[in-house]
């Protein structure tokens, strides 16, 4: 029996169980995949404070041991199932179970890919999934942006004051985003539209060095970009905990800046809940909060 489970090994996670250690509680963290998450395949972290600059996987490691030398238990396991008893939350992950006086879900999110060749092979040398995090490395440079919701019109504008020139890519005639966030893009000089239009090739080795883009009528032209940021949505991976929590339309886990849920005893944390920014400082800022939470339920104080 576990003071404190947590699901999800990324920085919300570890950082919980990095405040869930040093407030005296026993921890172990279950992570399916890798430990760090998203962050690890990125090449350069430059806006965490106090770190001037660091490798996103160097990073990712950095915490984990912080978390591991604190005494927290680190364990690979994809949940698969988790039930609530009288005092206490069971995790089914393969074929063992863990149980926790509280849970804290800190399973993030992903990021949808285009699913066009090289994308993998590509991402860190050209092809990023976050704007704020990367576009500082493409100043003055031509880049490209795939998308129409908020996301991408917000990414466009953010990149439109660092970039060269900003070709906003969407596979219709229409954003799906707020109107005022379309009327400044349309404002914007060096924001190109390229609609009705998909990425269907990326070239370069092993930096991008353009893409082919597909329009609707099969017209194909050439696009030579140093930079392409990718914005078609994210993917949580909550349902396993849907009896739990309560889900928005997305799969999100509701909950505000206080992380709590609708179940006493189940706290989240990180890129998988409701919130509108999802960097690592505010994911580290969850994980915070979440431990906090959690310690004062596990000491009966709520």
């Amino acid at each position: 029996m576990y003071d404190i489970l947590i699901v999800g090994g990324g920085t919300a996670g570890l950082t919980a169980a990095i405040y869930a250690r040093r407030a005296g509680k026993t921890v172990l963290v279950l992570e399916g995949t890798g430990f760090g998450g998203q962050i690890t395949s990125s090449p350069l972290v430059e806006n965490y404070p106090g770190m001037k600059a660091v490798s996103g996987l160097d990073y990712s490691e950095a915490l984990t041991q912080q978390a591991q030398d604190l005494g927290a238990e680190t364990k690979f396991g994809q949940v698969q199932a988790v039930r609530r008893e009288e005092d206490r939350f069971v995790l089914t992950a393969g074929k063992k179970e863990y149980e926790g006086k509280a849970l804290i879900l800190a399973t993030g999110a992903k990021h949808r890919h285009l699913g066009v060749e090289g994308e993998e092979a590509m991402t860190g040398r050209g092809v990023s999934y976050c704007a704020v995090c990367d576009g500082a490395f493409f100043k003055d440079k031509e880049t490209a942006v795939v998308g129409g919701g908020d996301s991408a019109l917000q990414s466009a504008i953010f990149l439109s004051g660092i970039c060269k020139k900003v070709t906003l890519i969407h596979r219709r005639d229409q954003f799906r985003g707020q109107d005022a966030d379309v009327q400044v893009v349309k404002s914007r000089e060096n924001i190109e539209l390229a609609l009705n239009s998909q990425v269907t090739a990326l070239h370069g080795e092993p930096l991008l060095t353009g893409v082919t883009l597909t329009n609707k009528d099969g017209t194909t032209r050439e696009l030579s970009i140093a930079g392409l940021f990718v914005a078609v949505g994210q993917e949580p991976d909550n349902q396993v905990f849907a009896d739990l929590v309560d889900l928005d339309e997305a799969g999100y886990i509701v909950a505000g800046e206080d992380c709590l849920t609708k179940t006493s005893g189940v706290f989240t944390a990180g890129d998988c809940r409701t919130k509108t920014l999802r960097q690592l400082t505010t994911a580290a800022a969850d994980g915070s909060v979440a431990a906090t939470a959690a310690c004062r339920f596990v000491d009966g104080q709520v």
